[in-house]
């Protein structure tokens, strides 16, 4: 665990907050709600773009120090059009997860910042061992490779720890139970016209919500990174709620997805009332 340990205490590293908040303050402003965030986030994939953007630039520049250690003068070339490719893919790999961590906060926002460094480092070293084979430096060009590689080894075990262990980019709904059967969840008459409401269901938490004589029910926990819709802004008339945490909407009706960060859609619930009371069941 000592690895693990080392990197719970970098999260705990207050003195970041001096690079990170600003750094996580001008992506936002950038990078803002809208046609370019949903594509960064994923919402088209069903989860995030970044995670799969990473085999690009870690399959390519491996592969050309594998080739560089092993290939020999024949592979050459192959190695270095490998370091193109790898660096070529950096920028759209660094947008999409900068875009991610902007919307973390604490430790994860502390950790995430070291693992831009550590590839924003490799991917310097990378470029600098691509000029050097250009001009035909390659022993140099295989060092800095070397350097590249190993700096990105420490970024890439960071985006891990982020991934799996602190469950960025998780869908904070996956392990919710959800009933296949009706299941009554609220009285009729406790749920007012135009009201927000909440109830469990085999407990997993429920918004509920009756626009024009019609109740919908989502999941009330946001899949992006789990904020409490049933606080977030209802627009009656589109029938959406909007997580109050950063700003992703959702319709009531089906739990789709109108506008990110979310990539993955909110579990959504057939509605309907029976003896006096609203039952629920999830709807596939």
């Amino acid at each position: 665990m000592g690895l693990h340990n080392a990197v719970q205490r970098l999260g705990r590293a207050g003195s970041l907050d001096r690079v990170a908040t600003p750094l996580a303050g001008a992506v936002t402003r950038v990078v803002r709600p809208g046609a370019l965030k949903d594509a960064l986030t994923g919402k088209a994939l069903g989860h995030p773009l970044h995670p799969m953007l990473t085999d690009l630039p870690i399959g390519a520049l491996t592969s050309a120090t594998v080739l560089d250690l092993f290939g020999g003068a024949r592979a050459a070339g192959a190695a270095d059009a490998l370091v193109a490719v790898g660096v070529a893919a950096v920028a759209p790999t660094a947008l999409a997860g900068a875009t991610d961590w902007s919307d973390t906060y604490g430790a994860d926002q502390r950790i995430g910042v070291v693992h831009a460094l550590a590839n924003t480092t490799a991917a310097a070293l990378y470029v600098v061992s691509l000029a050097a084979r250009l001009r035909g430096r390659r022993t140099m060009g295989k060092l800095f490779a070397l350097g590249g590689l190993s700096s990105m080894t420490v970024g890439g075990y960071l985006g891990g720890h982020l991934s799996y262990s602190r469950g960025i980019g998780v869908n904070n709904t996956f392990f919710h139970v959800q009933p296949d059967e009706w299941t009554s969840v609220l009285a009729d008459a406790d749920l007012a016209e135009g009201t927000p409401t909440t109830a469990t269901v085999k407990g997993t938490p429920l918004l509920l919500y009756r626009a024009s004589g019609t109740t919908y029910a989502v999941d009330s926990r946001c899949t992006h990174a789990g904020g409490p819709l049933e606080e977030g802004d209802i627009d009656r008339t589109a029938c959406t709620v909007r997580c109050p945490w950063h700003g992703s909407v959702f319709r009531l009706a089906d739990g789709s997805i109108v506008r990110g960060p979310a990539s993955s859609p909110e579990p959504a619930y057939d509605v309907r009332t029976d003896n006096g009371g609203i039952e629920v069941r999830y709807r596939r």
